[in-house]
């Protein structure tokens, strides 16, 4: 199996404007050196709490907006390198899902002009043509043909993520960018949505990077899991054993935090404590260190590298 897509480097930095001349003089730095690859055909789940730099990822990747430092290479081409044009091209490949399937389709539109916008403007079908594909993906998503003359506002959350699915699955990408897509949704409806996009990935070959804050939801999709705190990779290694064996204190804070569905269960936990630091002046060494029950002092002056602990399993952290 080789990478769809490689992640080297990565930086993505904001620029805050202070002052009376509105200079830039701090950045908000949402994602500091992240490296990872994603094999064709796989899911990579991203967790972290909020604010660590998931959403903004995803967005980078794909260039809604632009890496500050670092490559992104994406079927053997660097796309952080491409001009406008080329890159135009490209997009036909990759896609995003968004969280809110309401905000994220145009109310003044219907869905047969949603889903059959990509294909006027990418492979400039004509009305029948357009007509047909659409009539198409709507079955593939589990929506009648009929919906295509009705607007997003008729529909449930469920029917309108369905919607945004059909919409990015249009062109035939190769790869899913998912931002929290089924946080919005109940949760019997997120089994059926989660049911569909690994449905649509065996059908279709897709490659996802899964977004979620929700660990039983990538645990179930996901065949890795990328680790996130502070703009920076913590960890990242197959499901099974990020779940079976946590490497970095960070991650078995996580996990320690998922409440179990049993009351006579007792359960011990050891949770963080104190705020996620300011990522516009994050702590020195490994920003976590601020709130790590194992902190050394080598944590408070050293960023850790990332390495290899066991095969597959990648770790930034001093006590490996």
């Amino acid at each position: 199996m080789s990478a769809l897509v490689t992640v080297k480097n990565l930086k993505k930095y904001f620029p805050l404007k202070t002052g009376i001349f509105r200079r830039e003089t701090v950045w908000v730095k949402a994602l500091d050196d992240v490296s990872f690859d994603i094999q064709d055909g796989e899911t990579l789940g991203v967790v972290g709490e909020s604010g660590c730099g998931k959403s903004t990822l995803g967005r980078t990747i794909l260039r809604m907006q632009e890496a500050t430092a670092g490559e992104i290479i994406f079927g053997g081409d660097n796309i952080a390198a491409m001009d406008k044009e080329s890159l135009r091209l490209k997009r036909r490949e990759m896609q995003l899902i968004f969280q809110d399937p309401f905000s994220s389709l145009n109310p003044r539109m219907s869905v047969g002009d949603i889903i059959g916008e990509p294909l006027e403007i990418h492979l400039a079908l004509d009305r029948e043509e357009r007509k047909k594909r659409v009539e198409e993906l709507l079955g593939v998503v589990g929506l009648s043909p009929y919906h295509l003359r009705r607007y997003p506002h008729e529909f449930s959350g469920g029917q309108r993520q369905r919607i945004s699915i059909a919409r990015a699955i249009a062109l035939n990408p190769k790869f899913l960018v998912c931002d929290e897509a089924v946080s919005a949704l109940d949760v019997s409806i997120q089994a059926q949505v989660i049911n569909l996009f690994m449905e649509l990935q065996s059908r279709l070959n897709l490659t996802y990077l899964f977004i979620s804050h929700d660990l039983s939801v990538v645990r179930h999709i996901s065949n890795r899991i990328l680790v996130m705190y502070l703009g920076k990779a913590m960890e990242l290694t197959s499901t099974s054993k990020l779940f079976e064996t946590p490497l970095h204190p960070y991650t078995r804070a996580l996990l320690a935090s998922v409440p179990v569905p049993d009351p006579h269960k007792k359960v011990s936990r050891r949770l963080l404590t104190g705020d996620v630091p300011s990522p516009i002046n994050p702590p020195p060494g490994c920003v976590f260190h601020t709130r790590c029950p194992q902190a050394m002092d080598r944590c408070r002056e050293e960023v850790p590298q990332t390495k290899e602990s066991t095969p597959g399993h990648f770790v930034a952290c001093h006590l490996y």
